[in-house]
Formats: C-alpha cells, sequence, structure tokens
C-alpha cells in the first residue's frame, strides 16, 4: 500500500510550507490526482486519518480534483480519454500513444492559518 508513503509525503510538503509562511496549521489542502498515477483513491482516504494525526494537516479539509486521463495518438493524431495507459486510440486502434493528463499527483494549494 503505498498510498501511506504518499499520505506521508504529502504531509511533509504541507509541513515545510506551513512553517515557510510562520503559520501554524492548515484549513484546506487541495490536490490534484491523475487518473493514471497509481493511486487507489479509497485506500488513500483509508490511511490519511493515520497520515495527518498530529501533523498541521490533522484538522485540515482534504479536496481532492481528479484529473482524467487524456492522449494524443502518435499515429492519427486523436485526442481520447484514457481509462488505463494501455488503451489504444479508438479511431485507429494504435498503441502509439502520448499522454496528455491524468498522471498528476500534486498538492496544488495550501490554506494556512
Amino acid at each position: 500500500m503505498h498510498e501511506l508513503s504518499i499520505a506521508l509525503g504529502i504531509v511533509d510538503i504541507a509541513e515545510k510550507e506551513t512553517k515557510k509562511a510562520k503559520k501554524h496549521k492548515v484549513d484546506l489542502i487541495e490536490l490534484e490526482i491523475g487518473t493514471l498515477a497509481g493511486i487507489e483513491f479509497d485506500s488513500l482516504d483509508f490511511v490519511w486519518p493515520s497520515a495527518v494525526k498530529n501533523t498541521v494537516l490533522e484538522n485540515a479539509v482534504k479536496k481532492v480534483n481528479i484529473i482524467q486521463g487524456e492522449a494524443k495518438c502518435g499515429d492519427c493524431n486523436t485526442l481520447f480519454k484514457l481509462n488505463n495507459i494501455y488503451d489504444s486510440c479508438p479511431n485507429c486502434n494504435s498503441f502509439l500513444k502520448g499522454i496528455i493528463k491524468g498522471k498528476e499527483l500534486l498538492v496544488k494549494s495550501l490554506e494556512v492559518s
């Protein structure tokens, strides 16, 4: 379950940024996570309370923006939604593609006080 290490990494980022801002707690954390990032959202929700306990994120509201996967076919240039990393182009069935979005895993914003 690598979601725990991801949650702990998010806590580390929040603590560093809160310290830089000379604040003591986070009221809201906004995350962007792509559907192709390899994150199980239920698992992240499960480990979140234990990861943030006794940290600046303990009482923070967590908002997750889910970014749908999108790719561009390398053969016919069709833009298409990507549910799985191994999906083929719906237009020409080629597996050659460039992933445009959906692999994001980032802390978009923090509201601190």
